[in-house]
């Protein structure tokens, strides 16, 4: 039996149904300035802004750009001010963020 092809609004409502929440300490967070090797300045939902990287773990996967919107872990020491980004979100899930009411403060 062949498998369905998906049609682009099942595409879609998958990745909303499969859209990362934060968890714990993890604030959504969008960047604002790039500095390279991987690190960035990223205003967070709490109203810190910090320096933030992406770990060796997930730099392959991850490629981020000034004006998109990620998951941020803060550091453990430091935590105001460093953090990971361990998520990046796609521009449907964004939109699914906002009518939830995730993206207040930014």
């Amino acid at each position: 039996m062949a498998k369905k092809e998906m049609t682009e609004e099942e595409r879609i409502q998958e990745e909303i149904s499969r859209t990362r929440m934060p968890k714990g300490k993890e604030v959504i967070g969008y960047v604002e300035e790039l500095l390279g090797a991987k690190r960035m300045y990223v205003e967070c939902t709490d109203g810190k802004r910090r320096l933030c990287r992406v770990p060796g773990r997930a730099k392959r996967r991850v490629w981020v750009r000034e004006g998109d919107y990620v998951l941020v872990e803060p550091w453990p020491i430091q935590g105001d001010e460093r953090g990971d980004i361990i998520w990046k979100y796609k521009p449907h899930q964004v939109e699914y963020l906002k009518r939830k009411g995730m993206l207040k403060g930014l």
